[in-house]
């Protein structure tokens, strides 16, 4: 048997050496059809028409359809109707091809924060008329947030329809690094955000990072001024800042009367402040989410069903 040159006489001759051209190709063919089969299939495009909203999946590099959203009616939403208003006017503009802004939603836990992004979603797409339908929303989780380039890219191959990337409650801890993607993306990358594409993410820090993290950079850096920078400049990003307050107590009652009067809920206008007030002085808050859930237990004991918003 012939051996190569290069191989000590002690070795045995590899048999793809030895065999012949036409063997060769044979098993290196095999060898790549092998390969094909471990390899993961390549990501579908997804189909955008048969909902209105997906939740994005990293794993798959896929967009998981939602055919039915959680969510109430904007109506409903009382006490925030500045940055109601606001919100809505930025999601028009964006919905029709104009100039829009990036938005983030700060402030008090349970004023309505994603609840007003679902809600104004559905309402401009409701006011699209012909073209409802081509306004989609697309939630991506924190922990999936350095995924986001590869949604962008996506996104960016669908020009038909227009996509709000919605991230609810981001934030960010001292060892995490992951805010750097959504900077990019953002502004700054040398892609851009796609003109298509409009992020909106809800948060109760304005700044999206911890104070003491905040603090940390400044006390270690040998010029305090830019680690701040650095840390601040990713909310500067958003264009739209919307604050949420927490809300007084009439604000309070008239968000548990709309619930009342939308679900046509049988109870005497003075039993239900009473039985309201009670109810936020046990929680020891106000809010729209403690006004909820008092909707819900006031429902469940007066066997009420709570129809859909």
């Amino acid at each position: 048997m012939h051996r190569p040159a290069d191989q000590p006489a002690d070795q045995p001759a590899t048999p793809a050496l030895t065999a012949s051209p036409t063997t060769r190709d044979a098993l290196l063919e095999r060898i790549a059809a092998a390969l094909e089969r471990l390899a993961p299939p390549a990501p579908s495009a997804p189909d955008m028409s048969v909902a209105d909203a997906f939740v994005w999946q990293p794993e798959g590099r896929r967009l998981a359809p939602v055919p039915h959203v959680n969510r109430v009616d904007m109506s409903l939403l009382c006490g925030i109707d500045s940055v109601r208003d606001q919100l809505l006017a930025n999601t028009e503009r964006f919905a029709r091809g104009l100039p829009a802004n990036n938005a983030l939603l700060w402030g008090a836990r349970g004023m309505g924060k994603s609840s007003l992004v679902k809600a104004v979603h559905a309402g401009v797409n409701a006011a699209l008329g012909a073209k409802a339908g081509t306004l989609k929303l697309i939630e991506i989780h924190r922990e999936d947030i350095e995924s986001l380039p590869d949604l962008m890219g996506i996104l960016r191959g669908a020009p038909a329809c227009r996509f709000i990337v919605f991230c609810d409650d981001l934030s960010f801890d001292a060892a995490d690094t992951s805010y750097k993607s959504l900077k990019a993306v953002l502004e700054g990358g040398i892609e851009g955000r796609p003109e298509n594409v409009i992020l909106y993410a809800t948060s109760n820090r304005r700044h999206l990072l911890p104070r003491d993290m905040m603090e940390n950079e400044r006390a270690t850096a040998i010029n305090p001024g830019e680690a701040i920078e650095e840390k601040v400049s990713l909310s500067d990003r958003f264009g739209l800042w919307l604050g949420f307050h927490r809300c007084s107590q009439d604000e309070y009652l008239a968000m548990v009367k709309g619930y009342v009067d939308h679900h046509k809920i049988p109870i005497d206008a003075d039993a239900l402040r009473r039985e309201a007030l009670e109810w936020a002085t046990t929680r020891g808050s106000r809010s729209g989410r403690v006004a909820w859930q008092f909707i819900q237990d006031l429902a469940g004991r007066l066997e009420v069903t709570l129809s859909e918003a």
